[in-house]
């Protein structure tokens, strides 16, 4: 896969598209919900078009992928104790967090 030509110029994720109709920019902001599934189909094919032409944004997705992947591998089915819980929402609503 070649690399995008945007990141040989600037490795800053500019605004310039180059790679399908998104830029890097675009497709970096938009990657949690490209991965979540929330994007329009119109959009989800922008993204894959420019994942597949674009090898800095693709690595990017990879890496993200992977997180979320060892994040679901590693949580328990087990919740946690009604006891912990409680004493988590009393906190979250002491510091506001929560109403």
């Amino acid at each position: 896969m070649p690399d995008c030509p945007e990141h040989d110029m600037i490795d800053d994720h500019s605004s310039s598209p180059t790679a399908g109709t998104l830029s890097c920019a675009d497709a970096i902001a938009t990657l949690w919900d490209y991965l979540d599934g929330e994007l329009s189909p119109e959009r989800e094919a922008a993204m894959r078009a420019h994942l597949a032409a674009c090898g800095p944004c693709l690595h990017h997705h990879e890496f993200e992928r992977a997180f979320l992947d060892a994040v679901a591998t590693a949580r328990t089915s087990d919740p946690a104790p009604p006891a912990l819980r409680s004493r988590v929402i009393e906190m979250l609503r002491a510091q506001g967090l929560l109403p």
